[in-house]
């Protein structure tokens, strides 16, 4: 079975996942971590449960999901995975991240393997699925386990809400469109972890949530 560390970070209040089993191999999911605190709290959690990192993955690539590449990459020698569709993205965060204060952004690494839909993740005794779900980001995707019944959603769907599309490369309706034609098809038990706020579930997003209607 899974488990799921959730950590909530920087200015924006992102969500970063570690998901790991009973081998201790980890993942390291949308690493927000800016600051030394945040970077050590993330690191104490994987020393202290005796984790081994082996790969980090962006669901997408907007600038508080990815302030913590660099850290991740290098302290644990990991390789970046994420959808081509988003490298634009990703490349662009060092020219904009001054205006939100981020001045001691330490550039991400480049991918080193794209992420594509249908193709799965494997760690220790476990893999996910990889959904394609464009619309707040180009290469946006979604990590599914049928096994244990979640996803990490990145900002496609939110309690009661869902991402923003007035973004670069952000679109209403192809997001929309990833709702419901690849997360609203999920079991309804199927839990939402969100890339901000609290998790939820897609039978109440189905029945709830007024985007969706």
């Amino acid at each position: 079975m899974i488990q799921i560390q959730t950590f909530t970070f920087n200015g924006f209040q992102e969500n970063t996942y570690i998901l790991f089993d009973d081998t201790k191999e980890c993942i390291i999911v949308d690493p927000g971590c800016y600051d030394k605190h945040e970077q050590e709290t993330l690191s104490n959690f994987v020393t202290e449960n005796k984790l081994k990192p082996v790969l980090l993955i962006n669901t997408h690539c907007h600038i508080d999901h990815v302030l913590g590449n660099r850290f991740v990459a290098d302290k644990w020698k990991l390789d970046l995975a994420m959808h081509e569709l988003d490298v634009p993205t990703l490349e662009s965060v060092k020219d904009y991240c001054t205006v939100y204060g981020f001045h001691n952004y330490e550039e991400s690494p480049l991918p080193s393997h794209f992420l594509n839909e249908g193709e799965k993740v494997k760690f220790g005794e476990n893999e996910l699925d990889i959904l394609f779900t464009p619309g707040h980001a180009p290469g946006h995707i979604v990590l599914h386990s049928k096994k244990d019944g979640f996803i990490i959603g990145g900002d496609v769907l939110f309690q009661l809400s869902i991402g923003r599309t007035d973004l670069p490369g952000g679109d209403f309706d192809s997001l929309i469109e990833s709702i419901k034609e690849k997360l609203l098809l999920l079991d309804d038990n199927t839990k939402v972890y969100c890339g901000h706020g609290p998790s939820t579930n897609i039978g109440f997003e189905k029945a709830n949530n007024p985007f969706l209607k």
